[in-house]
């Protein structure tokens, strides 16, 4: 089988070309200028993750969301999972940035960390 793909671990991005033996399930790679193509490809086909940014309830704030992200990639099949722990968290300012605010989101071993700094008002 052959496939496509464009690797995104650095600006280049190189347009690498993937022959996958199905018998044996090895992996041919080229079009890559470096060697982190080769393994980029592999572990996209392999165990593809993702680093996850999106918002949450914030709470005695003047702002109404959170900017947060994981502090690493999780595993793509677990990307709706952890938007739906994400969906249904509330916190409550102050907040700094790289606080901590969900431990090992859904048992990925990647915590979601607050990006952003916000201060508590105090009549919310």
């Amino acid at each position: 089988m052959k496939k496509e793909m464009t690797c995104i671990v650095c600006p280049m991005g190189c347009q690498l070309q993937l022959d996958i033996d199905d018998a044996t399930l090895k992996l041919s790679v080229s079009g890559n200028n470096c060697p982190r193509g080769i393994k980029y490809a592999h572990e996209e086909l392999t165990n593809p993750k993702r680093t996850l940014t999106t918002t949450v309830l914030l709470e005695r704030a003047e702002l109404t969301r959170l900017p947060v992200v994981t502090d690493g990639p999780i595993p793509k099949g677990k990307l709706m999972e952890a938007m739906q722990v994400l969906n249904r968290l509330r916190v409550k300012a102050p907040v700094h940035v790289n606080d901590i605010l969900v431990k090992n989101i859904c048992q990925s071993g990647v915590n979601v960390i607050a990006s952003r700094t916000v201060t508590r008002i105090s009549n919310k």
